[in-house]
């Protein structure tokens, strides 16, 4: 943390307070020479960006990235560890794509809070910020993707700068947390739902009104278009203000570069091939895209993997959350982490392979892990007896990649049970710390909530030293 800032010394403006706090104390900073650049006209193609791959419902860390071999039987669970390209780390055998390219990604094992609630622990990872409650999805401060949309406000690229892909009828904010609190409503993210690898899939707001893009001069049409899918937008809690829609949709109707970038089918189908022609492979492909035209920051959910053609398990479970009453917990897994397998590793061979490797950080994590010990009970689904694990945020696995960050790494530890850190502590803040570092955002300004007090991006955390630009 910066030895700058300076104490609160009493009530200033909120005009007083933004100018203050854009220029900062220590003069021009790589966000202010950032956020120049992007007045100056700067592309987004030459700005940093993030994709933030999330996994609600929480991972289990000891059966994809921290297998136990030689812990307890009614710890280290049925799935057998194989090598990596890497020497030392082992993966679940269920993942044979991330062990041949272990190289290409970083493992962090040592990331834990306190929440071990879904709503509290999806608060605390997307915020960096302990929520008042340790339930429920309503942020009260903003989602770190919010944040990245209001640094970069002023920055026009022709796509949205904050744009979240998800499930059908999983598209309202609150839903996984991503609400935009007391920077308001405009700094949600733009709301893409749905399955890219759907013929019938559309692009809302875009596809329903292409018929005008061409005919700009006919401003009467134009806006009555605005106003009826304004309207819908206000329904779904897409947007909430009409100037702000009309800028968004003005500026999505004009771009061909947002048209393009939406369009998945501009990729070969052999790119479209590697990644899986599912719902999670398609998803991911459709970020890479988002983010190569401009857009700074793109979160997408990787929920539920029965669907594009993929047949439903009896014994599955919607989201990661492996509870044995919800899903027998291996018979799940044999299902899901092949596909996952396949999408992530698509995505990292994507990012190197178009040269997106410095300019592009991705992160693929949950809000917890699972806890050690595994549980037998009735599940809900089967009426038998099936393994589980139940929520564990004392410990947890994510990965991460791209950020001209040096590759290869297994970052922290857990002890021999995986219960909790056993080196290299770290909390999810100094992960946000480490993206913000990567986007040029300086997460000691401070945003006025919604009684006019200054609180900082972050109230702590530090860059994590090994995954910052070799």
């Amino acid at each position: 943390m910066s030895a700058h800032r300076a104490n609160c010394v009493g009530p200033v403006t909120r005009r007083e307070f933004l100018r203050v706090g854009a220029m900062g104390l220590g003069g021009l900073t790589l966000a202010d020479l950032l956020r120049a650049r992007a007045n100056a006209g700067v592309t987004g193609q030459e700005l940093p960006a993030f994709i933030f791959v999330w996994l609600p419902g929480g991972p289990p860390h000891m059966e994809m990235y921290d297998l136990k071999p030689d812990a307890p039987s009614d710890y280290r669970g049925i799935m057998q560890p194989i090598s990596t390209t890497v020497p030392g780390f082992d993966v679940c055998e269920l993942m044979p794509r991330h062990a041949e390219l272990a190289k290409k990604y970083n493992v962090v094992r040592s990331i834990a809070h306190q929440f071990a609630d879904h709503g509290g622990g999806h608060k605390r990872f997307m915020t960096g910020r302990d929520p008042k409650s340790p339930v429920g999805f309503v942020n009260d401060a903003p989602a770190t993707g919010s944040i990245a949309a209001k640094w970069f406000e002023t920055r026009q690229v022709d796509v949205p700068n904050y744009i979240s892909i998800n499930e059908p009828g999983r598209a309202q904010i609150d839903v996984f947390s991503q609400g935009a609190a007391y920077l308001g409503p405009s700094y949600a993210p733009f709301m893409l739902s749905g399955d890219p690898s759907d013929s019938k899939f559309e692009v809302p707001n875009i596809a329903p009104i292409a018929q005008v893009s061409g005919r700009l001069d006919d401003r009467a049409s134009l806006l009555a278009q605005f106003d009826r899918f304004r309207r819908q937008a206000d329904q779904s809690g897409l947007m909430q203000s009409m100037d702000q829609f009309h800028e968004r949709a003005l500026g999505l109707l004009t771009s061909d570069r947002a048209k393009v970038a939406f369009d998945i089918n501009q990729e070969s189908p052999e790119l479209r091939d590697r990644y899986g022609r599912h719902a999670w492979g398609q998803r991911l492909l459709l970020a890479r895209r988002l983010v190569e035209a401009g857009c700074t920051f793109c979160t997408v959910i990787l929920e539920n993997p029965y669907q594009s053609g993929i047949s439903w398990l009896k014994q599955g479970t919607y989201n990661w959350d492996s509870h044995a009453v919800n899903c027998h917990m291996f018979d799940d897994l044999k299902a899901r982490l092949p596909i996952y397998d396949q999408a992530v590793t698509a995505l990292i061979e994507d990012i190197y392979d178009r040269g997106l490797d410095r300019r592009v950080f991705v992160v693929v994590t949950g809000e917890f892990g699972r806890t050690p010990r595994i549980t037998n009970v009735v599940g809900s689904q089967t009426g038998v007896m099936q393994p589980g694990r139940d929520h564990w945020p004392q410990a947890m696995s994510l990965i991460t990649f791209g950020g001209g960050m040096a590759t290869g790494q297994v970052i922290g530890s857990t002890n021999s049970k995986g219960e909790h850190p056993q080196d290299r502590p770290l909390t999810p803040n100094d992960l946000w710390a480490t993206v913000y570092r990567h986007l040029g955002i300086d997460w000691e300004h401070a945003y006025p909530d919604h009684r006019g007090r200054p609180m900082p991006i972050l109230p702590d955390g530090a860059p994590i030293e090994e995954l910052l630009p070799a």
